[in-house]
């Protein structure tokens, strides 16, 4: 075939790719592939470690014993720990997750570009860069100082602040998400804002505000700053987030990988890998839970 001018058009199949192009196409995808293993690398070394030197202390009474209160004592047991961490990041996420879905609702669908949506988003930015020890001290100055007693309810407050704004900025991210063709079609059917925004918008970025909530429950589980500030350093637990005795995995591992004794330092590693356990499966079931409510309500 030929053009007007009498010219043969050049042929752009792939199958004629220059040798340059076809080059730069494989050494593009070589670097990509060595940047994910550099990327993965570190994570499968810590992975490695942490179970090689975890998975020695795991048996049933690791799960339901006492910790040791001495230093020097073999044996097992971090159920106080386990039990500390499960109730205090709980409550932390009761108190921040709610609030912080809720203040990223309004953000993206009322406040928009209002000056109030304007100053909580930069607050929000400012407070995820804030180092943890800050919101634990200031809990413990306005909350710890007031009642005169650390506790648990004080560790799970500083862990909400923690929370909050990763929980915020991540959620109204994956409401710019959902296409505005459903909003428009929700309200074309005389569906009011709210109504719209629970029952279409919401269901439409669960997965994403799933997976951003449980990002901000994985870095609360293991911050040991505030936890010490608010909660203290303790090796029992009783059911009650207002009463001082409570302890999480996060403090035990500093506790225990602090001291030079060999039955320390095994009980930190088993700490660490029971930290990491945990949050494995709460994200895997969460990413569970989030897909098959997205399928219903399609």
């Amino acid at each position: 075939m030929t053009t007007l001018e009498g010219r043969t058009p050049p042929d752009l199949s792939g199958r004629n790719l220059s040798f340059k192009r076809a080059l730069a196409n494989r050494t593009a995808t070589v670097l990509i592939g060595l940047c994910v293993l550099l990327a993965a690398l570190p994570l499968a070394l810590v992975a490695w470690q942490v179970l090689s030197k975890g998975a020695s202390t795991w048996s049933l009474d690791w799960f339901i014993e006492e910790i040791p209160r001495n230093y020097r004592t073999d044996g097992p047991g971090m159920g106080p720990a386990i039990v500390g961490t499960l109730a205090i990041t709980g409550m932390a996420s009761l108190l921040s997750i709610p609030v912080g879905v809720l203040g990223a609702v309004y953000l993206n669908e009322y406040g928009k570009n209002k000056p109030l949506a304007r100053f909580i988003r930069t607050m929000a930015d400012v407070m995820t860069g804030v180092p943890s020890i800050m919101m634990g001290l200031f809990i413990y100055v306005g909350y710890v100082t007031v009642i005169d007693d650390q506790n648990g309810f004080a560790g799970a407050l500083a862990l909400a602040c923690l929370m909050l704004p990763i929980v915020i900025r991540s959620t109204e991210e994956m409401l710019r998400l959902v296409p505005d063709e459903l909003r428009q079609a929700s309200s074309g059917l005389g569906a009011r804002k709210w109504r719209t925004t629970m029952g279409v918008v919401l269901p439409a970025a669960s997965s994403g505000i799933t997976s951003g909530s449980l990002l901000a429950v994985a870095r609360a589980a293991g911050e040991t700053a505030p936890i010490i500030v608010t909660v203290g350093l303790t090796y029992i637990y009783r059911p009650d987030l207002f009463d001082g005795s409570n302890t999480t995995l996060a403090a035990q591992i500093f506790r225990n990988a602090s001291q030079p004794f060999a039955a320390s330092q095994d009980r930190a590693w088993g700490a660490a890998l029971t930290l990491i356990a945990i949050v494995f499966v709460f994200t895997i079931l969460s990413r569970i839970i989030a897909s098959r409510f997205a399928i219903d309500k399609r």
